[in-house]
């Protein structure tokens, strides 16, 4: 009977599910550092489900039996990519399933920084409330700005219809290939970066991590920014130059900007963000609900499953490398 190591925060249900068909070994929950009863699993795993065990050489080294690896999340810029398929070793994701709610976290940035809500929460809850408030608390319109979106793919489109529909916001994009059909359904425009940058009241950034992306946002492009727009990061921490961002932020241009991934996570305590009251942070939440972290986990599942049997799963990355 084929093996499952269980490494990610999948449900009892689930488990149940496969083991069905499936001999299960189940990590979750307890130490993975050191932990011998993992390196003989490791050892006789036909696949893992993972949510937090680094994948490195060494380690798939000592799974000889290993063909699948479902990681339970979108993005999987922490996996050896083309080292799996040398290995035959077939990758999967969770694409689509949490879109919605990834854009909902996105979309909250935009009106939690905007209209300075973080702050002002803080602000009330300190006792400085003491009167009416002055252009000092104001903050900034969302509905009927510019929303530029840098990374037009399925969560980046998701914020953009929030933004167009919801609130009558212009789109402008930047993205590698054009997207027709959007255009059509929100007047979106496609151009260049610089003029996104120059044009925008909010950017927002949802590209994938790759090489060509690392630092894609640095001290020149900020420096095209206005100096009241907003800045978005719904994509991966090392797609903006950190440091430049809170020079940047410094000198006012952006005037603000909304977080939910870093370059170092958890973000350290010596960060200069943490004192920044024009920054809003969130601890790389985009996903986090109970509904839609059910769903990647079962979509994970359901990869596993498909592909120990033979099938094409639901969402692979290297297909072309894998022979069931």
């Amino acid at each position: 009977m084929k093996k499952i190591l269980v490494c990610g925060a999948v449900r009892d249900r689930q488990m149940e599910q496969m083991r069905e068909a499936f001999q299960v070994e189940d990590f979750r929950g307890v130490s993975l550092d050191n932990n011998p009863a993992l390196e003989t699993a490791l050892g006789e795993a036909d696949a893992l489900i993972n949510g937090g065990l680094p994948i490195t050489s060494a380690l798939l080294d000592r799974a000889p039996s290993l063909r699948v690896i479902a990681t339970i999340s979108v993005g999987y810029d922490a996996y050896p990519v083309d080292e799996l398929s040398r290995r035959g070793i077939l990758l999967c994701n969770t694409p689509d399933v949490l879109t919605e709610t990834t854009a909902d976290t996105g979309f909250s940035l935009i009106m939690a920084t905007g209209r300075r809500v973080a702050e002002l929460d803080s602000w009330l809850r300190r006792g400085e409330w003491k009167g009416s408030v002055g252009p000092a608390q104001f903050g900034k319109d969302v509905h009927g700005k510019t929303l530029g979106m840098i990374g037009l793919g399925r969560i980046g489109a998701a914020v953009a219809r929030r933004g167009a529909l919801g609130f009558g916001m212009s789109i402008l994009y930047s993205n590698s290939s054009p997207k027709p059909a959007l255009e059509e359904e929100l007047g979106a425009r496609r151009c260049e970066m610089a003029e996104l940058l120059a044009e925008a009241d909010y950017v927002c950034v949802t590209v994938p991590l790759v090489k060509e992306t690392v630092h894609l946002i640095g001290a020149g492009e900020f420096a095209l920014m206005k100096p009241d727009a907003v800045f978005i990061n719904l994509a991966r921490g090392k797609v903006v130059d950190e440091t430049a961002l809170v020079d940047a932020l410094k000198k006012g241009r952006p005037g603000a900007a909304g977080l939910d991934v870093f370059e170092v996570e958890p973000l350290p305590g010596d960060s200069p963000l943490l004192g920044m009251d024009n920054v809003v942070l969130l601890p790389h939440v985009g996903s986090a609900t109970h509904e839609t972290r059910d769903a990647m986990a079962q979509r994970a599942v359901d990869n596993t499953c498909q592909a120990l049997r033979g099938e094409t799963p639901l969402s692979p990355v290297n297909l072309d490398s894998w022979q069931p």
